[in-house]
């Protein structure tokens, strides 16, 4: 190994060491339900969004310029956060002192020009930490309300006997429940973290292009969450239960983003045109 690499292999081997524990209790816990089952997606991305900006690295370790006191701010202030989630058995602080920690290493042996070409990866990371329960509680049960009317009304506009009560739908003889799964703060979560990730690969030049598809990513994963809702009343009301809650409901999931996609590139198509027209304007 070259002896530039050396420090950034320790870096890894110690990131890895303390993390291992981590993502073999999440994976075994929260990173098994349907809400926050993406985690190990984002880390498979985070780790290729490193590997793409490989060469760039290369580059910062022949002029590492290691930081001062802010550098180890970031380490250390990442290092308690670590010990205070182990000791008292905190998801949020454990998996998210990844964050600062990577931080603080990386400025620490290589310098904030490293952190600089890692800033995206580090970032993408946040969505990778647990939600808290009592926040996600406290969003969901409004966000599953908000679903199930909209999904309602353009289901009952349609001519289909529908009525709503709380969260549950009722087509027909049938009673949906829609769950935090369905409809919920962590679907829009991931959708969000889907739109983040698009962006930074289209690479759009204008800031105020990102921001404002950012924002209008909210509601858009709203629309997708009614769309999903919607397909899987439908299916209920001409095929029956065993249909909605059986292939149909597993495969809910990958319809969900399948439709923020569609409607991701919608957006950006719409955002494209606008700016090349003030442009020419």
């Amino acid at each position: 190994m070259p002896p530039a690499l050396l420090p950034a292999a320790l870096v890894a081997l110690g990131l890895i060491v303390m993390f291992t524990p981590v993502f073999v209790m999440l994976a075994h816990t929260v990173w098994n339900t349907d809400e926050q089952g993406h985690g190990p997606i984002i880390l498979a991305l985070v780790v290729w969004l490193l590997w793409q900006r490989r060469e760039r690295f290369a580059a910062a370790v022949a002029q590492a310029t290691p930081a001062g006191f802010f550098g180890w701010l970031w380490l250390v202030f990442g290092l308690c956060l670590y010990v205070l989630g182990r000791v008292q058995y905190i998801v949020m602080f454990e998996m998210g002192s990844i964050i600062p920690l990577l931080t603080g290493a990386l400025a620490v042996t290589f310098g904030w020009r490293m952190v600089r070409i890692a800033a995206f990866p580090i970032f993408f990371l946040l969505f990778a930490v647990p939600l808290p329960g009592p926040l996600v509680d406290m969003l969901t049960q409004p966000l599953k309300q908000g679903v199930s009317w909209v999904a309602e009304q353009i289901i009952y506009a349609a001519g289909y006997p529908i009525s709503r009560t709380g969260v549950i739908l009722m087509v027909g003889p049938y009673q949906l429940l829609v769950a935090d799964a369905c409809a919920g703060l962590n679907s829009m979560f991931t959708l969000e973290a889907l739109g983040l990730l698009y962006m930074n690969l289209v690479g759009h030049t204008s800031k105020l292009r990102n921001v404002l598809l950012a924002i209008l990513i909210v509601p858009m994963s709203f629309g997708a969450n009614v769309i999903r809702v919607m397909v899987l009343v439908l299916v209920t009301y001409h095929f029956g239960d065993e249909a909605g809650q059986g292939i149909v409901h597993g495969a809910a999931g990958m319809l969900l983003f399948t439709v923020g996609l569609g409607l991701m590139l919608l957006l950006d198509s719409a955002l494209g045109l606008l700016f090349r027209r003030e442009a020419k304007a």
